[in-house]
């Protein structure tokens, strides 16, 4: 099991909190997670340990309005701030590591967020993970903009994993968001979801890219569109048959990190 540590720092809008793991052999690389809309990191331990187990030193943080962050719950106004915090913690990863390689692991709207942080920050990356990411043709954000108001109804937990535990432990956890959208946010996302399409492709960075093809929160063929665009020549995928929107927390879960340990180890090892 993983050494884990958290502390806070002054974000870009609020406290952040933020979490390492580590374990008490020799590191490898660095692992940078980032979570998904309406979560928090520390749903993503049994990840971290699985990383931790292969060699890295494990960072992630509570984005503003989620978690054990400040700001009012869920609300992100625009996601520029949001990746300045990743920064942060990057560059916090950095400053314990110095002679490590950085690799940024993203699901769902931490997704977005990694992609964005790729496209301005990638010189810094040695590889990325996108996991469900919301970028490409995610018809979802038009439907709701376009409806007088935000529909209130918290998240359907059995769109995440054929695995019932996963749900029931979503639906159970007082750091999870299960109220509405909100319309800043949802217009946020949007907005980053263009601005991603806009800038383009990561170039020479390797970009790992799984999803499940069971996705009923962000269809595959819609965030498809937005890989192809973003993607290099140095590009891995996987999609996971019958699985739904958290591969992560999936039955097949330790497929899954198994290729993204993989993935990594081929960059490191200059064989992608």
């Amino acid at each position: 099991m993983a050494e884990v540590t958290e502390w806070t720092f002054e974000g870009a809008q609020a406290q952040i909190a933020a979490r390492s793991w580590r374990g008490d052999g020799a590191s490898r690389f660095a692992a940078v997670l980032v979570h998904g809309y309406g979560e928090h990191i520390g749903r993503y331990d049994h990840v971290a340990d699985a990383l931790v187990d292969h060699g890295a030193v494990v960072y992630g943080l509570d984005h503003v309005g989620h978690g054990k962050s400040g700001g009012e719950r869920v609300l992100v106004s625009d996601f520029g701030p949001v990746v300045d915090d990743v920064e942060r913690i990057v560059a916090t990863a950095r400053e314990a590591l110095p002679d490590l390689p950085v690799v940024m692991i993203g699901h769902s709207m931490g997704g977005l967020i990694a992609a964005r942080y790729a496209q301005l920050h990638g010189g810094g990356l040695t590889a990325l993970v996108l996991s469900g990411p919301v970028i490409g043709d995610f018809e979802l954000l038009g439907q709701l903009l376009a409806l007088d108001e935000m529909p209130d109804e918290p998240l359907d937990p059995a769109v995440l994993s054929r695995d019932a535990s996963v749900g029931e432990a979503y639906a159970a956890d007082p750091l999870v968001w299960h109220g509405p959208f909100k319309r800043p946010t949802v217009a946020a996302m949007a907005a980053a979801v263009d601005e991603i399409t806009a800038a383009g492709s990561i170039d020479d960075l390797p970009l790992l890219w799984i999803h499940g093809a069971d996705d009923q929160l962000v269809p595959i063929e819609g965030t498809r569109i937005g890989v192809e665009r973003l993607r290099g020549e140095r590009f891995r995928a996987h999609e996971y048959d019958d699985a739904r929107h958290e591969v992560f927390n999936e039955i097949n879960r330790d497929e899954v990190i198994g290729h993204v340990t993989a993935f990594v180890d081929d960059v490191l090892d200059g064989a992608i």
